[in-house]
């Protein structure tokens, strides 16, 4: 390896001039592939654009990244579509650590523009001219976002100066090379491209056992603040802190009660002291070390926290693991109501260790098995078959088997996520299956009763049966569905429960939302519609039978 360090990422992250910074922090030369280009050309990359074309633009480019990299012992800012060339790619990552510096689409055009007011001619570059320059961003953004996860570590840069990110870059640089043959020595499971962020999702046995060298993987090699809760925190925390100073990594910890009780402004108002009273900085990552609850209130600490620090999703539940730890919800409740305040903020990392799910009890495994069945109901009939044909092994947590189908299930929300981040298209919502009747019945019952995933399976039993009452759904289908919910232990229905108080839980929901109820509904195994022409005295007899 020629050990250098390469820069990517969209233009307006910041490439060239943190580019410099290192050069000058770690004493070595800097080469700016774009000044490469424009010197060889003899004119403006505008100019190339317009007169020869993208494609020797392209032809350009390579030639100066294989010059560039050729090279040992130097920074280079690479071009933001480079990374895309395949032959670039392998050249670059033979060459040394691969860092990308990435933003949100409007950070990216509130940088262009500022800089083209500045003087800048190659600011606005050719392929964001046009009238809608921030959807051209977001759109080309995305398409390469696959590309930009092929880095050895990303640097998230909304909100830090140069110098910050100057930093975390060396940082990064120097972790991934030191004693490694490879900057890349964990391979993710799957990789999450959303449109604020871009991180990769580890499924295994053993994650805990590795986590500093792990981190280090990340680019973070600083102090680390782990959040827990009692029930987790012997043995899963102890474990954790213990790799954590095998590696070398310092580390510190603080225990919340279980229970949604400390999913409140209150606790995180203490965790924020603790965290500067330890002097935790932008550049210090929080791990969520628990279930949903934990990562709820992590990731709304970490959101809010020096206006953003990174977390790292740790989820020890498979209800965790299949459902809250992808996504970027973070939360904490209200006195009024639950999950009132709160962000969208991905996380740079989840780390499901399928170790933890062996200290569960078979009640808190079946809960999480209803997520990844309701995952296979929604969108994939092969996983829903899978769990029909291997259901004693799953139950029993066979290693091969267990992890394939939990990653199978993890990667199916995380599609949809990509797709629909922060809920605006609709496509999330069909994550919702189940949940309009289950959500109603946690309500009447204080959440005392039911565990989530038993609620949401009683919930996706009332959902066949109106999709099959609308003539949607086969009877010999809504039956497989069922019989595979028993089969796992968990409910069906909800006898004792008050119908009346299920139903008016179901128009509060409806009053605060101005519309009338949007139920997803399913028209065979694999596939689900969204419908909001349900009759009133359908639903009122399905919530009936439930509740008997």
């Amino acid at each position: 390896m020629a050990h250098n360090l390469i820069l990517t990422g969209f233009s307006g992250a910041g490439k060239s001039e943190v580019g410099r910074l290192v050069a000058r922090a770690a004493g070595r030369d800097f080469i700016d592939t774009d000044d490469e280009i424009v010197r060889a050309a003899g004119k403006p990359i505008a100019d190339i654009f317009a007169q020869d074309g993208e494609a020797h633009f392209r032809h350009l480019e390579r030639q100066a990244v294989a010059r560039a990299c050729a090279d040992s012992n130097k920074v280079i800012s690479t071009g933001g579509g480079a990374i895309v060339d395949p032959d670039n790619y392998r050249v670059m990552a033979a060459s040394g650590v691969i860092v990308c510096l990435d933003a949100t689409p409007q950070t990216i055009l509130d940088r262009l523009e500022s800089a083209a007011r500045g003087g800048d001619p190659d600011a606005v570059r050719p392929l964001l001219a046009g009238p809608e320059p921030l959807k051209r961003i977001t759109e080309l953004k995305a398409q390469r976002q696959r590309y930009y996860a092929q880095a050895h570590c990303t640097i998230h840069t909304d909100g830090l100066t140069t110098e910050q990110v100057a930093q975390q870059a060396l940082d990064a640089f120097n972790a991934a090379s030191q004693d490694k043959p490879s900057a890349k020595q964990f391979d993710p499971s799957f990789v999450i491209s959303t449109e604020s962020a871009t991180y990769p999702v580890f499924v295994e046995w053993g994650i805990l056992d590795s986590f500093g060298e792990r981190l280090g993987d990340l680019g973070f090699n600083g102090p680390v603040f782990v959040i827990t809760d009692s029930n987790v925190a012997s043995p899963h925390g102890e474990r954790l802190e213990r790799a954590l100073r095998n590696a070398g990594v310092e580390a510190h910890c603080y225990v919340v009660p279980a229970g949604e009780a400390s999913k409140s402004i209150s606790t995180a108002e203490a965790i924020y002291a603790w965290l500067a009273d330890h002097r935790c900085e932008r550049r210090n990552p929080i791990i969520a070390l628990g279930g949903g609850m934990v990562g709820d209130l992590t990731g709304f600490v970490a959101a809010t926290f020096l206006r953003g620090v990174p977390f790292i999703q740790a989820p020890t539940s498979l209800a965790a693991m299949v459902d809250a730890s992808i996504g970027g919800k973070t939360a904490v409740n209200l006195d009024v109501g639950k999950n009132l305040v709160g962000a969208f903020y991905q996380p740079r990392a989840v780390m499901a260790d399928l170790d933890t799910l062996t200290t569960l009890s078979y009640r808190e495994m079946a809960s999480g098995w209803a997520e990844a069945i309701k995952h296979g109901l929604i969108l994939d009939a092969d996983l829903f078959r899978l769990f029909e044909d291997r259901a004693d092994e799953l139950m029993e947590l066979q290693p091969d088997i267990s992890a394939q189908v939990i990653r199978r299930s993890m990667e199916i929300k995380a599609r949809i996520v990509e797709e629909d981040e922060r809920e605006t298209l609709g496509r999330r919502v069909l994550l919702n299956y189940g949940h309009t009747t289950g959500h109603a019945l946690e309500a009447v019952t204080h959440y005392t009763e039911l565990l989530h995933g038993e609620a949401v399976a009683v919930g996706m039993r009332a959902a066949a049966e109106i999709s099959q009452e609308m003539g949607l759904l086969s009877p010999e289908a809504a039956e497989r569905q069922n019989r595979l919910l028993m089969r796992f232990g968990l409910p069906t229905s909800s006898p004792g429960a008050d119908p009346e108080g299920v139903l008016n839980a179901m128009q509060l929901d409806k009053k605060a939302s101005s519309r009338t109820i949007n139920w997803i509904l399913m028209e065979e195994i694999g596939r689900v519609s969204v419908r909001s022409d349900v009759p009133e005295d359908l639903v009122r007899r399905t919530v009936e039978g439930i509740c008997k």
